[in-house]
């Protein structure tokens, strides 16, 4: 019999009936792998995802290119395979349909994790749709859903974007980005090519040393020759319908404006690991408290996968150096179960 091609199709044990040996939370490139090496090793899983498959990597911009290679990118041993080296946001979103169709992985998307208990030996978890019970639970859940916010006046208005798509829907606008990292390059160099007017507003005074190394020499000349505007050392003081009042070096400037892109960064969700009970660290990184052989949480039976395990510091883990997480985490499970 054909296995089916939509792994949402797939039969799951909802809480109530019997407790899955693993939940998994994040549908992102880690917590499939996780479900990959779940499955592996023979353990009863689900996987809960809160948008859409890999949601993260569908957020990213239309034309973005990784700064990784693709074979940094594979999961579960299976090929990816791309144009060139570095492989764009369209060929990894069907790299990663891919492996769940052919890792025939059980996923439930668009169903948020509201809360996680502990009950004797069991994690009881809801649902934006339902219920489970699990022995054993992986936190992986990256960290692009929650923006750094301005804090300013204005920021509340429909014009200020901190995600961003496409182009060409600003073409011939005033656009105002805020930020130094690749985003921010990406949105600035992008929508001056589909005729946007582009401001720059910087907190540091140059660009990020982060920037895709490609990519940082186009930016300089468009700031040097002013085909692009950049206000270095500088940040928004207040957003208003047509206006954009900016703190600089020499002053208050205002500047007419119909969009600001605030590509200011994201961050983990912290405030659910602490729901939970996991500890944090009490400087400003907010690290987990992770056993690093089995990326167990100081709570028994939930683990910590991908980017997360690094708190705030969203810059030291990536997919390639993550991706060993899946397996430790499995064979820890299977460890304590056999004992």
């Amino acid at each position: 019999m054909n296995e089916p091609r939509n792994p949402q199709t797939l039969s799951y044990l909802p809480g109530g009936t019997a407790a899955l040996d693993l939940i998994i939370v994040g549908g992102g490139p880690i917590g499939l792998n996780c479900g990959l090496e779940a499955k592996k090793a023979g353990l009863t899983y689900i996987i809960l995802e809160k948008g859409a498959l890999v949601n993260s990597l569908y957020n990213y911009p239309i034309n973005m290119t990784f700064f990784s290679t693709s074979e940094r990118l594979e999961i579960g041993g299976v090929p990816f395979v791309s144009n060139s080296p570095k492989p764009t946001r369209s060929e990894a979103l069907e790299y990663y349909r891919r492996v769940a169709i052919s890792g025939v992985l059980d996923i439930k998307l668009f169903e948020e994790v509201l809360t996680v208990k502990k009950e004797n030996e069991t994690f009881s978890i809801t649902t934006t749709k339902q219920g489970y019970t699990g022995k054993n639970i992986i936190i992986a859940t990256g960290f692009y859903d929650i923006p750094y916010l301005l804090n300013v006046p204005g920021e509340e208005l429909t014009k200020v974007k901190h995600y961003y798509k496409d182009p060409h829907y600003f073409a011939f606008q005033k656009v105002l980005t805020v930020g130094a990292a690749n985003s921010a390059i990406d949105v600035a160099l992008e929508t001056w090519r589909k005729g946007a007017e582009v401001t720059m507003v910087i907190k540091a005074d140059k660009i990020s040393d982060r920037v895709k190394y490609w990519v940082k020499p186009d930016i300089d000349n468009r700031i040097a020759e002013g085909s692009i505007k950049a206000y270095f050392n500088s940040s928004v003081a207040e957003i208003r319908e047509h206006e954009v009042d900016i703190n600089t070096p020499d002053g208050l400037v205002t500047i007419k404006n119909d969009w600001v892109l605030a590509m200011t960064g994201y961050q983990p969700n912290m405030k659910f690991l602490r729901d939970i009970g996991i500890e944090l660290s009490d400087d400003a990184v907010l690290c987990p408290t992770i056993n690093e052989e089995t990326q167990e949480t100081n709570i028994s039976g939930v683990y910590l996968a991908g980017v997360i395990c690094g708190g705030m510091n969203t810059h030291r883990l990536f997919i390639e150096n993550s991706r060993v997480h899946a397996e430790k985490i499995v064979t820890n499970i299977v460890a304590k179960r056999n004992l």
